[in-house]
């Protein structure tokens, strides 16, 4: 099924990462066309596109 080859592609794409090294992973899943992968890094422990990251969150003085 290709469905279930699908399932295995994402765990195999996942478990590259994790062996490498990466620490955290925030997966979307959008509709897009077939075999699309957008990846994003982000320096620091902070979510990618969260408003800490994006620097949206002013400081409090």
């Amino acid at each position: 099924m290709r469905e279930d080859r699908d399932i295995q592609n994402i765990i195999e794409l996942l478990d590259e990462k994790t062996s490498s090294g990466v620490s955290r992973i925030h997966i979307d899943v959008e509709e897009a066309p077939e075999e699309t992968i957008k990846e994003q890094y982000h320096h620091g422990r902070c979510d990618v596109g969260s408003p800490w990251a994006t620097g949206e969150v002013k400081n409090f003085d």
